[in-house]
């Protein structure tokens, strides 16, 4: 085919596929970015609506804020006039805001009350709005027996933080028909850090349902509002008001975990498709974080996915037309414009073809005269070929090695140029590369060798310290061209006074070796030593050291201090000093040869260690017979003191069948629980055995006159092993009974409380007798704790005697062996 043939097929069906891919990718851009722009402003409606609802609630929250902050003054205002003014101020409030059901405060009796001194028990102020819109004012208490742990106001008690409740249907008349699904803002009211009460406001959340019926961004679209425990507050289809949201859409629940983002506070988002039309949406959530409290609602908006993409397909449609109207105009242009361009080119493409051949020479030059776009391709080839020549006579020198040889570039935009000039850039590297390679090998070779070296040095003499230092450090000195050079070995002969000694110095003069010993930190060695770091020194203090040869002393360059070290444990330190700095590898080098240092050092010091015990075994063989007779006698006296204390628990035993005829007895376990009780006690409650046995302790105790803070008091003490004796009054059958009881803790051999013995006397008929009968029943308690000590002590021997007797049995077997290893 023709150039201009060539180039109105290939130009327009390129164009043709460019079109086909500029219209998909337009489509598929355009639709994307309708769905992402459609998605931001769902979220942002979701931020902007969830803010505004926030907005609305804190205003409320603000107010019962402000009333908790006014009333915590309570103390500064007389107890006979306090209450009125509240009264008066929630009154007041609840006329001035027509949109509050209800404004309320809940007291601690024990904040307002100078007569009641119970951690529980609360007074309730509150103001509410009859359907006839009239204020009505009550008061009541409640908890006076104790606080219902699973309840709000005990949540707001413990947390002390601002809360909004859940929603919750209410009716101040009681009566159902008046119920009204509302919630309340509340605020606790603490005094140097304690909570005496309440400050709320209760709210219809009727108020939600104009405002979220209104939030419609596009077609089709619609939003909801939604507690912190899941139940929808504001929906359009209002069956669903007060309906946790589990219910009345459970699959989306299970499926994308609604109730738990929300309860969590986050923002989320996802797509789900509706099972009766088919059509997908989008559904974006936002938080409502009311107030400091930390129960957050959260907003969403629900947006149709059709609707948002019906623009993008109309673009689309609208593109492709245009596109097909452009390609004609593009065919024409393009095939006047290769009419005029085919012929100049044959010209051009007959030179190129000899460039392309390698034949590069003056000749083969082109003279064109025209100053269009053919000229300027014409000047281009021409520069082309001289450029070639250039290029190809840089090249040859680059061949013959000569890397320095001058070559100037055609342009910024050379490539063929830069290539070469990068080309012999990067033999130059090369050749550095290698030359430090070989570099590091020597000193890596230098290392290995001096390492082998040194491992033959620490071999040969690892059975005497004093040699093993003089040889590493004589060695050690020559190998890495030092001039003095000195070995410090940790000494810790005595745990109170550990420090470095000099075992070995080469070349220094005596007033050095006079500093043989270092504490940890003090000076150079007992600084590295303490901070396991090596140290080099360029600035060398002028009295720090000197180096003498025949002919004077001159200070050294630079000193080396090396921690010697194995696992962090530190062994010694090496010191080295020299005219010349040392390099890298050679401290590296004497890090990693520290090492094999310290573990040579440590096995040295451990076989030193090791004759030491051997000579100490002998001593202990001698020792074994006395200890073996000493052992024997307290067998004995172990035998004396069981005999003792089986004679006593027989005595025990018998004061307790005794007790059983006169007395109350009760076992109680350490979770309350009765696990034991004796026929007197059965006769007084009325009961048969197995209805108190496993029953709680309490159930029979607790009364008016022994309340459960009393007996919430015994048990504390009971458990901190104390013996408590105490006045009960119990009522059975209507009959009163009066019991002086004692509680004794039981105690195993380790000191642990295993259960409460309890007697008691029936001291009902005659009280007169109190003292007589407290008596008798302290002997027979103080028998119990004496039988119990008794018994743990004698516990305790046996233990301590037989671990003394194994440990003693345990050392024999090993010394002996020892000396028959010795001996073998």
């Amino acid at each position: 085919m023709k150039l201009n043939t060539k180039m109105l097929i290939s130009i327009l069906s390129t164009s043709v596929i460019i079109f086909v891919l500029t219209i998909g990718y337009i489509s598929i851009k355009s639709k994307n970015n309708a769905l992402n722009n459609a998605i931001n402003i769902a979220d942002s409606y979701a931020k902007e609506y969830a803010n505004m609802t926030k907005a609305n609630i804190n205003v409320d929250m603000d107010i019962a804020r402000a009333m908790a902050q006014a009333f915590k003054g309570y103390k500064n205002i007389s107890p006979d006039i306090r209450m009125n003014i509240y009264n008066d101020i929630l009154i007041n409030i609840a006329k001035e805001n027509n949109n509050f059901l209800s404004v309320w405060t809940n007291w601690e009796l024990i904040a307002i009350d100078s007569t009641w001194d119970k951690p529980f028990g609360r007074a309730r102020f509150t103001v509410y709005r009859d359907r006839n819109n009239n204020i009505i004012f009550y008061s009541d208490t409640l908890n006076r027996s104790g606080d219902v742990v699973t309840g709000a106001y005990y949540g707001m008690k413990i947390s002390k933080l601002e809360t909004i409740m859940d929603p919750y249907f209410f009716s101040y008349t009681k009566r159902k028909e008046d119920e009204i699904l509302e919630t309340s803002v509340c605020v606790p009211m603490i005094d140097s850090n304690e909570f005496i009460g309440i400050a709320g406001i209760d709210l219809s959340l009727d108020r939600f349902v104009e405002i979220i019926d209104n939030i419609k961004p596009i077609k089709n679209s619609f939003a909801y509002l939604i507690a912190n425990n899941g139940a929808i507050i504001a929906h359009p289809n209002h069956e669903f008001i007060g309906k946790l949201f589990s219910d009345v859409l459970a699959e989306e629940e299970n499926k994308f975990k609604v109730t738990k983002n929300i309860n969590e506070g986050k923002s989320f988002s996802y797509f789900r498709k509706d099972i009766l039309t088919g059509h997908e949406f989008y559904v974006s959530y936002a938080p409502i974080i009311i107030g400091k409290s930390v129960t957050p609602w959260s907003l969403g908006i629900v947006l149709p996915v059709n609707v948002i993409m019906a623009q993008a397909e109309k673009s689309f449609y609208i593109a492709i037309i245009v596109g097909l109207f452009g390609l004609v105009i593009l065919t024409l242009v393009i095939w006047i414009i290769a009419r005029n361009i085919s012929l100049p080119l044959i010209n051009i493409t007959n030179i190129l073809k000899l460039l392309a051949k390698g034949h590069i020479d003056e000749s083969t030059k082109i003279h064109i005269s025209s100053k269009d776009e053919i000229g300027e391709i014409a000047e281009s080839v021409n520069t082309l070929v001289n450029g070639l020549n250039s290029t190809a006579q840089f090249a040859k020198q680059i061949g013959e090695n000569n890397l320095d040889a001058e070559f100037s570039l055609l342009s910024d935009d050379d490539i063929l140029g830069n290539s070469l000039l990068e080309m012999r850039k990067s033999l130059k590297h090369a050749e550095e590369e290698e030359n430090k390679r070989k570099i590091e090998d020597k000193k890596q070779n230098w290392i290995t060798q001096g390492i082998a070296k040194f491992g033959e040095i620490l071999r040969q003499t690892n059975d005497n310290l004093e040699t093993l230092s003089f040889n590493i450090m004589s060695n050690l000195i020559d190998y890495i061209d030092a001039n003095q050079g000195a070995l410090y070995v940790k000494n810790e002969d005595d745990d109170n006074n550990i420090f470095y000694e000099l075992k070995s110095a080469i070349a220094y003069g005596r007033s050095k070796i006079l500093d043989k010993k270092f504490k940890p930190g003090q000076g150079l060695v007992g600084r590295c030593a303490h901070e396991k770091l090596s140290i080099y020194l360029l600035d060398i203090p002028e009295d720090y050291i000197s180096i003498k040869s025949g002919l004077g002393k001159s200070n050294p360059k630079c000193i080396l201090l090396i921690p010697i070290k194995l696992n962090e444990e530190i062994f010694g330190v090496i010191e080295l000093a020299s005219f010349n700095k040392f390099e890298e590898y050679h401290i590296k080098f004497v890090e990693k040869l520290g090492e094999s240092i310290a573990s040579t050092i440590s096995s040295v010091k451990i076989n030193e260690k090791t004759a030491k015990l051997l000579e100490q075994a002998q001593q202990q063989s001698e020792e074994l017979s006395a200890q073996e007779e000493e052992m024997r006698q307290n067998l004995e006296e172990l035998q004396a003191t069981q005999e003792e204390s089986t004679r006593r628990e027989t005595e025990m035993n018998g004061m307790v069948d005794a007790l059983n005829t006169t007395v109350l007895i009760m076992e109680i376990d350490m979770e309350g629980n009765i696990t034991t009780v004796n026929d007197k006690y059965l006769e007084i409650y009325g009961l048969p055995r197995d209805k108190m046995l496993g029953k709680k302790h309490s159930d029979f105790v607790i009364s008016a006159k022994f309340d459960s803070n009393m007996y919430y008091k015994l048990w504390d003490d009971l458990k901190f092993g104390k013996t408590m004796k105490e006045t009960m009054y119990i009522e059975s059958h209507g009959v009163e009974y009066w019991l002086l009881s004692t509680y004794t803790p039981i105690f195993d051999t380790k000191g642990k409380a295993l259960k409460i013995l309890n007697i008691s006397i029936n001291i009902t008929e005659s009280k007169q007798q109190e003292e007589e009968v407290k008596l008798l029943l302290e002997e027979a308690n103080n028998r119990a704790q004496e039988f119990s000590e008794d018994q743990k002590i004698m516990t305790e021997n046996l233990e301590d005697i037989k671990d003394a007797h194994e440990k003693i049995e345990e050392e024999l077997r090993k010394e002996i062996e020892k000396l028959k290893s010795q001996k073998g």
